[in-house]
């Protein structure tokens, strides 16, 4: 597992692609730089990283070297990788990556997860290929990666190998990164279902998920829920041992360099070259990679509507059209190529004259001092994916502008816009708002133009790559890979002798208790779950004995509470806190509460109980709830997590909080839960003997804010805060009992008998 590549806290990248790429000739092995994507924009990422991180960590990065490499000549390709470029490569033939990357990568996941669902092909063949090379990436891994080691995976090639090497190495940290969108569940759904379910488990092999916009890692949370059940809080997932977390992180460029390179002396050279080739026109520039997800034939009409309906600009505007070459043996991709080129003949045959060409169009890459110079002379950029993860193009642009001139239009569609406020955003799939756009940026003042561009430079000089990467490394490395999620310990007899021996000696304890699920078992319908006679009777001699301060906190309405409990010596906390009553006092609200939302949401709950037979919906004064016990439990659960992918959709700014809880599935308003109604009694009380207990997302808030010493008890085993676990509300009754006669309950063989005194 070591071969003197390891040091302690080694960040092991990962991604499709080297920095570098092989190739044979005259049967000997030649080193080429990659040009372009992923590979390219992390090379000089950790050329720099070095210093922003507080770690410093070693790196290794592992990828497909590009080119089929032989057994003999792997040892020195592997020598060299090492040496040069801090790599090892994963050797596949070129028949297996190709049919790993043109099948499954590109005609599959790059078109549904760019929103083009008709594109995409659903082969079983491009499945099993794209596990192959996940699993020859993860084998790759296991021949070197040392315990200490973090990866950072990148991109949609590899969905699954987090969790292959998960499964293998259980402690390791490992983050990923996804680079384009991640879809809705709608469209995510389309996929089969083995598939779907397959990525998203693969994905969560890691200990943080990225994405470039809080929508993609809200969509990429909804499918967890609606495709695996774990619940999210506040962008974590609650596994069985683990939490895995998921956020947005913005991806930046190197302002630095681009801005820097403008002002040099090579490029101002050649800006000056280009605007005298040019004359007088305005430039609108557009450079993008040949792809059907980047919108050129829509902007190659947007330009063309400009020309109809604005003959003014005719002889005055050229748009300046670089395609870099990309993913040439795709059909998909070769059609847009044809089309393309056809349609720049059409407008240039119609609007052109002898000393103006309307498109100057090139097929093909450009060295980076060159682009700047584009970037820097050009009067406008027109960026206009259909559909894009982040577009550096458009920010490149904005960090090349150095005399703080020229206008940025902008497709909504792209992850950048969320960013870059100083853009002209629209549909790119309306070629009229394309030329409105246009005609709004030649007439724009170079006043205005330098409002806008000194707006968005001071972001994007802020929000560089590399900010990107300490922010996502810093969430990465600020995890423990040897933790997990803790699981309570079994409430031992001796453990239950020292609890009761704490509660006989204290003179000032509070008891906290859940109702559902604690203290009696779920019920067809909460009605059904009435209090009996020896519940009462136990909760009463708790209540009553001077020393105790005993409280009910339930998710239950105040006036079902107040029937069956009103007259016991006990407090009362109804709808999680939203009504308290304490001891021989009023009913109050911890705070006022807005019930507004309940007109909008009431029918939306209503309309799922409608599809679901056995469903209703439970009406609270500052609650609604939806509840699917009696229905069938497949067709219930599945109904509850579309539930909850529509209401967090419609409450995402609001005040509202949705909550799944067990067979349930409630929406109320936020800031009100257990723990801030445990803080109000922990606060007031000042106990010596502390013990809490309930079973379910709910109670952990409350778990939470208990102080050190307090005891806390889950009731089921499972992921939780608390301290220890019993595994039903009989066990709980017998722990009551016990401290009422103050003696230690039976041994584990006696539940069985014991809990018939229960029932």
């Amino acid at each position: 597992m070591n071969d003197g590549f390891h040091t302690a806290q080694r960040l092991i990248i990962v991604s499709n692609r080297l920095p570098f790429t092989v190739e044979q000739r005259d049967g000997r092995v030649e080193f080429k730089e990659s040009a372009g994507g992923v590979a390219t924009g992390l090379k000089s990422l950790l050329e720099t990283m070095q210093d922003s991180l507080p770690h410093k960590p070693e790196y290794c990065w592992v990828g497909w070297p590009g080119a089929t490499v032989s057994e003999k000549q792997k040892p020195a390709v592997m020598d060299r990788a090492r040496a040069e470029y801090r790599s090892c490569p994963v050797f596949l033939s070129e028949e297996d990556f190709d049919k790993f990357y043109e099948g499954f990568c590109n005609k599959t996941i790059w078109p549904l997860f760019h929103y083009f669902p008709a594109t995409a092909q659903y082969d079983e063949n491009y499945w099993l290929q794209y596990q192959k090379v996940n699993e020859a990436f993860c084998a790759t891994l296991l021949e070197f990666i040392g315990p200490d080691d973090v990866l950072w995976i990148h991109d949609y090639h590899l969905m699954l190998l987090p969790s292959l090497v998960r499964k293998r190495l259980p402690k390791i940290g490992i983050g990923f990164f996804l680079h384009i969108p991640f879809p809705q569940f709608e469209i995510y759904r389309l996929l089969p279902a083995q598939w779907r379910r397959g990525i998203i488990e693969g994905l969560l092999g890691a200990d943080v998920v990225g994405f470039h916009t809080q929508d993609y890692a809200k969509y990429f949370l909804g499918c967890v829920q609606r495709i695996l059940g774990y619940k999210q809080k506040l962008g974590q997932l609650l596994l069985d041992r683990r939490i895995v977390k998921v956020g947005a992180f913005p991806m930046g460029v190197d302002f630095g360099r681009f801005h820097g390179a403008a002002l040099s002396p090579e490029v101002q050279q050649e800006i000056r070259q280009l605007r005298k080739s040019f004359g007088d026109t305005k430039i609108v520039l557009s450079v993008d990679r040949q792809d059907y997800s980047k919108g050129i034939v829509h902007r190659l009409e947007g330009y063309q509507s400009l020309l109809e309906k604005q003959p003014q600009w005719r002889g005055k505007v050229t748009l300046l059209m670089i395609v870099v070459p990309s993913r040439i043996g795709i059909r998909d991709y070769q059609g847009t190529k044809t089309h393309l080129e056809e349609l720049v003949g059409k407008i240039n045959g119609r609007f052109g004259a002898i000393d103006w060409t309307p498109v100057i169009y090139q097929y093909r890459s450009v060295p980076f001092e060159t682009l700047v110079a584009l970037y820097a002379m050009s009067d406008i950029a027109l960026v206009t994916p259909l559909r894009d993860g982040m577009n550096l193009v458009a920010k490149e642009y904005i960090a090349s502008r150095a005399d703080k001139t020229g206008v940025l239009i902008l497709s909504e569609m792209a992850g950048a816009a969320r960013e870059l406020a100083g853009a002209i955003l629209i549909n790119p799939n309306h070629r009229d708002e394309i030329a409105e756009a246009l005609k709004l940026a030649l007439e724009m003042r170079r006043q205005e133009q330098t409002q806008r561009i000194r707006l968005m430079q001071s972001r994007l000089r802020r929000y560089d790559v590399s900010r990107w990467a300490t922010e996502f490394m810093a969430e990465l490395f600020s995890i423990d890979p040897s933790s997990e999620r803790p699981l309570p310990k079994p409430l031992t007899p001796a453990t239950q002798t020292g609890l009761i021996q704490h509660y006989d000696r204290s003179l000032n304890r509070l008891l906290l208790l859940d109702y559902d699920g604690t203290l009696v078992r779920f019920a067809k319908y909460p009605q059904l779950a009435k209090p009996d006679r020896q519940l009462l009777n136990c909760l009463n001699h708790l209540g009553a004995n001077p020393r105790n301060e005993l409280v009910l906190l339930s998710g239950r309405d105040k006036a079902t509470l107040e029937n069956w409990f009103g007259s016991l010596p006990v407090g009362l906390a109804a709808e999680h806190g939203a009504w308290i009553k304490e001891r021989e006092k009023a009913w109050e609200q911890l705070r006022p509460l807005c019930v507004e939302w309940k007109t909008s949401l009431r029918p939306i709950l209503h309309a799922y109980a409608d599809r679901i037979p056995g469903a209703w919906v439970e009406e609270k004064e500052f609650s609604l709830a939806f509840h699917h016990r009696p229905a069938d439990e497949e067709r219930g659960a599945l109904g509850a997590r579309e539930l909850i992918d529509d209401l967090l959709a419609l409450t995402a700014n609001s005040d509202v909080q949705v909550l799944h809880g067990n067979k349930t599935v409630e929406v109320r308003n936020a800031g009100i839960h257990k723990g801030i109604v445990s803080q109000r009694w922990l606060l007031n009380c000042g106990s010596d003997f502390i013990l809490a207990i309930g079973d379910d997302l709910t109670d952990e808030d409350m778990f939470t804010v208990l102080p050190a010493g307090a005891h806390s008890i889950r009731v089921g085993n499972g992921p939780t805060q608390a301290r220890y676990y019993l595994r039903g509300p009989e066990d709980v009754l017998m722990l009551l009992d016990a401290l009422i006669k103050g003696e230690t309950i039976c041994e584990p063989a006696q539940y069985a008998a014991a809990a018939v005194l229960h029932s």
